[in-house]
């Protein structure tokens, strides 16, 4: 599939056989690298915000769970990515899953910055809240950039494209 660092690679032996391996290539990938960049700046997020008075202000509460949710989401992708365990559950239609996951979290996180950017209040009493829950509100913005792109990128994975058809054609 193209995009996918590692899935046009068979495994030697029967599936399930053989230890994960480390795939590099998915590290230079665009999908490797935004991933790491949404695993970077969703950490952000979340911590910014849990070290807030976020408690006193139920919109945080949105924004708290979208962002740890899909932090430990895009963590596990990444895993499953890297060590190429994606090649071992063959059954699972992984372009399509990455897609939708990808769209999802860009949906949902846009749903989260607007809630952040909308409840952050100059005039707060804690002006050290103010500039956290403002960072988070930037940050949050820069994540959901980064959902929405690899929802392009998972996208043309899943529909193939970029891939070679000269190579998918079978000729006599």
């Amino acid at each position: 599939m193209a995009g996918l660092p590692g899935a046009a690679r068979a495994s030697s032996g029967p599936p399930g056989t053989s230890l994960p391996t480390l795939d590099v290539s998915f590290l230079l990938s665009p999908l490797g690298g935004l991933m790491v960049a949404q695993a970077v700046l969703g950490l952000l997020v979340w911590a910014l915000i849990a070290d807030t008075t976020y408690y006193l202000h139920a919109a945080y509460s949105w924004v708290l769970f979208v962002s740890i949710f899909f932090w430990i989401l895009t963590v596990l992708f990444f895993v499953i990515y890297l060590l190429q365990l994606q090649l071992k559950f063959y059954v699972i239609p992984w372009p399509l899953v990455l897609m939708i996951f990808n769209v999802v979290a860009t949906i949902l996180y846009v749903t989260a910055f607007v809630t952040c950017a909308a409840t952050v209040q100059p005039t707060s009493w804690r002006q050290w809240d103010y500039n956290r829950r403002a960072a988070a509100s930037f940050f949050a913005c820069l994540v959901m950039i980064t959902y929405g792109v690899s929802t392009f990128f998972s996208f043309r994975a899943w529909k193939g494209l970029g891939s070679n058809a000269a190579t998918s054609q079978v000729t006599d």
